[in-house]
C-alpha cells in the first residue's frame, strides 16, 4: 500500500513539473521578427513605424556589416574575416543574435538587422491587437507580456565604447531621430 501511495504521489509530482515547464514555455515570449511587427505598424494610422525604421540606421544594421569600412573597423577590434560572420560584431548588428534558439521564432532574420523586438522586447506575447490595446489604456502590465520601454540603457548595450565606431551621443536627441510613436 505505501509502494503504490508513493508511486501515485510521484506521478503527480512529474506531472505538475511537466504541466509547469510545458506551461512556462508556452508563456515565454519569443522574438518574431519585423515581419510579424509590420502587419500593423506599417500604416499611417498607427504611425508609419515601418517606414521610420526602414529609413534609418537600425533596419541596415546586418547589411552595413558587408562594406569595406565595417571590415576596417572591425579589424580594429580584433576580428579577422567577414564581420557578417563575428559573433563580436551580430551581437550588436542582430537582433537576439546571442538569444537561444528556443526564443526565437523561424520569422526572425539575422538580414533584418537591428528591428522592433532589439528595443521593444520579443514580440509573440504582445503581438496582438487585443494586447496591443490594453498596453496603450493602462490595462495590461507592459513588462508581463515580454515588452519593454527603451532607454539610454536599453541604446547603450550596443551603442557603448566597445564598439569600434562608437562616438559619444546624446541620448535624448539620439532617440528623437528615431522616433515612431503610436498617434493618439
Amino acid at each position: 500500500m505505501k509502494k503504490a501511495i508513493i508511486v501515485v504521489l510521484g506521478a503527480v509530482f512529474a506531472l505538475t513539473l511537466l504541466t509547469t515547464h510545458v506551461s512556462a514555455q508556452k508563456d515565454q515570449a519569443k522574438y518574431i521578427g519585423e515581419k510579424k511587427c509590420n502587419i500593423c505598424h506599417k500604416s499611417a494610422k498607427r504611425g508609419n513605424q515601418q517606414k521610420v525604421w526602414m529609413e534609418g540606421p537600425h533596419s541596415k544594421a546586418y547589411e552595413v556589416l558587408a562594406t569595406e569600412e565595417a571590415k576596417a573597423a572591425a579589424k580594429k577590434v580584433g576580428v579577422e574575416g567577414n564581420p557578417q560572420e563575428s559573433p563580436k560584431c551580430l551581437k550588436c548588428h542582430v537582433t537576439a543574435y546571442e538569444e537561444p534558439a528556443s526564443v526565437k521564432e523561424a520569422s526572425l532574420t539575422i538580414e533584418e538587422g537591428i528591428s522592433c523586438e532589439a528595443c521593444h522586447g520579443p514580440g509573440s506575447l504582445y503581438k496582438s491587437l487585443k494586447v496591443m490595446k490594453a498596453m496603450y489604456d493602462g490595462t495590461q502590465d507592459f513588462a508581463a507580456v515580454g515588452a519593454v520601454e527603451p532607454t539610454a540603457e536599453t541604446c547603450k548595450k550596443c551603442h557603448n565604447s566597445e564598439s569600434p565606431t562608437y562616438k559619444e551621443m546624446d541620448f535624448a536627441a539620439a532617440m528623437q531621430t528615431i522616433a515612431h510613436p503610436v498617434p493618439k
